[in-house]
């Protein structure tokens, strides 16, 4: 019965141990701004834009501030997440604020009726 008990406790302490291991190995690093990309849904016109970070940028009719930028340090090309403020520059509304992933950009998206942003990658250099 002891053996039982001792082996589950093993068995359930092996995958902590590799989490918290792999936890540790993944650093995000802040780049020097964002890469975005914005879509006007009536035209169906597309920009791409280089914020660099505490910068703001118009985009279409949206005025979009980069706060931060980070992105996992062993791989500075891979899923970059972005705090960005974006403000609707006709009605003066806060739009959205909050992080974007640029590889799940549905997960937290701007949600306006016309125009759409998304974060592509940071910039690095």
């Amino acid at each position: 019965m002891i053996r039982a008990v001792l082996a589950v406790l093993v068995l359930l302490s092996g995958p902590a141990a590799v989490l918290a291991q792999s936890t540790q190995q993944t650093r995000a690093q802040s780049g020097l701004g964002v890469l975005l990309r914005g879509l006007d849904k009536v035209n169906g016109e597309t920009v791409d834009v280089e914020i660099p970070w505490g910068g703001t940028l118009d985009v279409f009719g949206l005025s979009v501030t980069a706060e931060d930028c980070r992105y996992p340090a062993e791989n500075p090309t891979g899923d970059a997440f972005a705090l960005l403020g974006i403000k609707d520059r006709v009605s003066g509304e806060d739009v959205f604020h909050g992080w974007m992933v640029a590889s799940s950009p549905a997960l937290n998206a701007l949600d306006h009726n016309r125009y759409d942003v998304w974060v592509l990658r940071c910039m690095i250099s």
